[in-house]
């Protein structure tokens, strides 16, 4: 990890997809993970399964210098809970990113309010475990007041690993037409219709692609990123942010890197990827530059 950060003159990582959970939910969501859930498809071993602290701590040896606290409310009642623990994080972890999601519910307008004016720098939501329509008319003036604030959203929307619920392009796509402003990322570079969300970010200026698990042999042996789409995913590089899904990930944080590399779309992607880019999207001070 050191000698890939150190290779391209970087100060360290940004990653924009990685999960922090209350413990209770924590320990539900691995416990569905070693079930082999069928939202999931298959086994699935967990790389960096350990107390906060500890997480916390690998982060700091990996060389991640800042990263989200994505947790997700998959039913009503959640949320302001989770968002209220998210955010007292951030408040104490240095590097942290304040993080808040949402749901459709009663008094879901004053709650995403409310995590605004807490500092929420970025929203999870995750469409395919939580299983709602994004346009739903509740929702409405959500995605109004967040593509107003140009505060991130990271939204899997996309079918992978299980289609269900209200996933692949046309839902969250109808969102965007209404609200084309929305500072949208959608994770795992929208696997497995990964045409269909290029071509999002193609048309909208503020949709942005995360690598979470995309490229890495796991996704590969399931969804195979086609080759022929590279290309326009270099033209992206601007709108490419690393992600990881650490720490519920079959493989090591390294392998992630890695596979972003093997793509041969060379040093100044890589770093724009790795750094300046999640910067960007994150609203963080450029306290270091790449040297």
């Amino acid at each position: 990890m050191a000698a890939f950060t150190a290779e391209l003159g970087l100060p360290g990582l940004v990653d924009v997809h990685v999960h922090f959970h209350p413990p209770r939910l924590q320990r539900r969501i691995w416990a569905y993970f070693d079930s082999a859930g069928p939202l999931l498809g298959r086994d699935w071993p967990i790389a960096y399964r350990a107390a906060e602290q500890v997480r916390l701590r690998w982060l700091a040896e990996l060389g991640v210098r800042h990263f989200t606290a994505l947790s997700y409310a998959h039913r009503p009642g959640m949320a302001a809970a989770l968002n209220d623990w998210t955010l007292t994080l951030a408040r104490r972890v240095p590097g942290c990113v304040p993080s808040a999601t949402f749901f459709p519910e009663p008094g879901v307008l004053d709650q995403v309010r409310n995590a605004l004016d807490a500092g929420a720098r970025v929203f999870k939501v995750h469409l395919q475990v939580s299983g709602f329509d994004p346009r739903e008319p509740e929702l409405d003036p959500v995605w109004g007041m967040l593509a107003e604030s140009g505060v991130a959203v990271v939204a899997h929307a996309s079918s992978g690993p299980v289609r269900h619920g209200f996933t692949g392009p046309d839902p969250i796509g109808a969102v965007l037409a209404r609200h084309p402003r929305l500072r949208l990322v959608i994770a795992h570079l929208g696997a497995p219709e990964y045409a269909g969300f290029l071509a999002l970010a193609e048309r909208f200026e503020r949709v942005h692609l995360d690598t979470t698990m995309a490229l890495t042999d796991f996704f590969e042996s399931l969804a195979p990123f086609p080759r022929e789409l590279v290309p326009r995913l270099a033209d992206l590089g601007g709108k490419v942010v690393l992600g990881s899904d650490f720490p519920t990930i079959p493989h090591s944080y390294a392998h992630q890197l890695e596979a972003l590399a093997r793509l041969g779309l060379g040093e100044d992607w890589l770093r724009a990827v790795c750094w300046d880019n999640g910067l960007r999207l994150l609203g963080l001070p450029v306290l270091e530059t790449p040297g």
